[in-house]
């Protein structure tokens, strides 16, 4: 009865008084009071949840805690330098564990390896219903979530929040359904230029085709429709605070399936996986150890051309004939080369919702003599990622090794990642995604 009580509470009184308390309705630390007297007394102790409450527990608590960091460093001279004071005198259930001590159980009791805080995976792909991808009515890959009531919980309860949550685990579901079909692919003695590989690439480039269309989507909505930049920026992005001064706030940079596709198709970056490892205490075990695999494999494109023995400089060197030569005496290098495309794209179309929601809107700010938030800060994510190294990354998707080709594939553009850079990508329409009861 407690942990319902708790479940109706974050979906319903949490964003009020959130909302309430931002809008300087009532005192900032009512949040706390209400906490201490009528929420956290009743929780049971954390052994006592199987493993499938605890990560419910853990979205709700997750929530309440970002809740409470925020509105303490926000208004508490120096507080965002010690975050973790804005816990002290939370304990939690009979045995008065403090607060983040008990998320710490809770979190550990998952049997995830989720940190010790609120995350990615729990503020997103734990939150949000299960989605589903298909094509063709083809079911390709199921997200599933920890909720079965069909409701997104949200720090203010607004739209904006919900659809944005929606958006960003949709995205995760079709990356994991493109990297289904391609990590057996990096199995031993597979040929990449074969059959079954063919057909994985070409499926595997329709969904990167539609995870850019939702990309591009979301981003052609009214605000009214999709999240409005000012709340983005100026509420939504200012609850991503720290709970202890070295940890690691949520973050769509924390994507798995990203990830793991930039390792399996290859990203031209000096020293990436040391950034990704950066990212780690944040991933779930099951998550590092795939990174760590994948890490420890040549890319895929880097195997093909070694399978092939074509010398990556002498492709990148070679003359339209002997591209056309190359082209017809291999042709799985087009579909290699349209996947890597396709992944470009949808890069690229990530990037434009950065510039669109957060960039763009700061620089105008910048220029207008307005400056940045406080708390947290709107000129890098929440990672510490830049505008400048976003652009990089995006350039490095793009000059694949395989984009020698671009001289001799027609129909195929550059696309800097704007809704009007590429016409609508036939064969996009036959992906679905949806959240599924």
């Amino acid at each position: 009865m407690e942990l319902q009580r708790l479940g109706a509470w974050v979906l319903d009184e949490l964003p009020a008084m959130n909302r309430a308390v931002l809008g300087d309705q009532v005192p900032p630390d009512l949040l706390t009071r209400v906490l201490r007297t009528e929420v956290l007394p009743g929780l049971p102790a954390p052994e006592r949840l199987d493993p499938a409450e605890a990560r419910r527990q853990v979205v709700h608590l997750g929530l309440t805690g970002a809740s409470v960091a925020r509105h303490f460093q926000e208004r508490t001279p120096g507080g965002k330098s010690e975050p973790e004071r804005a816990f002290d005198g939370l304990v939690v259930g009979a045995e008065q564990l403090p607060f983040r001590a008990y998320f710490a159980a809770l979190a550990d009791r998952t049997g995830t390896g989720h940190c010790h805080r609120e995350s990615y995976a729990s503020l997103v792909r734990w939150n949000v219903g299960t989605v589903e991808v298909r094509l063709d009515d083809r079911p390709l890959a199921v997200l599933p979530g920890v909720f079965d009531d069909g409701r997104v919980r949200s720090y203010t309860g607004t739209g904006g929040e919900e659809r944005f949550f929606v958006l960003v685990k949709s995205s995760e579901a079709v990356e994991l359904a493109v990297n289904d079909l391609l990590e057996p692919l990096g199995e031993d003695g597979v040929r990449l230029d074969s059959p079954d590989a063919v057909a994985r690439l070409r499926l595997a480039t329709a969904l990167l085709r539609a995870l850019r269309g939702l990309f591009v989507e979301f981003a052609s909505r009214p605000a009214e429709l999709s999240m409005p930049a000012e709340h983005f920026m100026d509420v939504f992005r200012q609850f991503a605070v720290h709970w202890t001064p070295t940890d690691i706030p949520p973050s769509g940079a924390l994507d798995p399936e990203a990830l793991k596709r930039d390792f399996l198709l290859g990203i031209g970056i000096e020293n990436y996986d040391q950034h990704v490892r950066r990212l780690f205490p944040a991933l779930l075990t099951d998550e590092r150890a795939a990174l760590e695999r994948l890490m420890a494999r040549p890319a895929l494109p880097v195997r093909l051309l070694s399978e092939l023995r074509v010398e990556p400089d002498r492709l990148a060197g070679a003359d339209v004939v002997d591209l056309h030569r190359l082209v017809r005496d291999h042709p799985a290098l087009l579909d290699w080369y349209r996947l890597l495309t396709a992944h470009a794209q949808a890069a690229g179309s990530h990037l434009m919702l950065s510039k669109k929601f957060l960039f763009k809107p700061q620089s105008r700010r910048d220029l207008a003599g307005v400056g940045d938030k406080p708390l947290v800060s709107n000129r890098a994510g929440t990672t510490g990622m830049t505008e400048t190294f976003l652009e990089r990354l995006t350039r490095a998707r793009r000059e694949h090794p395989l984009a020698a080709l671009r001289r001799v594939v027609t129909g195929e553009t550059a696309d800097n990642g704007t809704p009007e850079a590429v016409p609508s990508p036939t064969g996009a329409a036959s992906v679905a995604v949806a959240l599924v009861a």
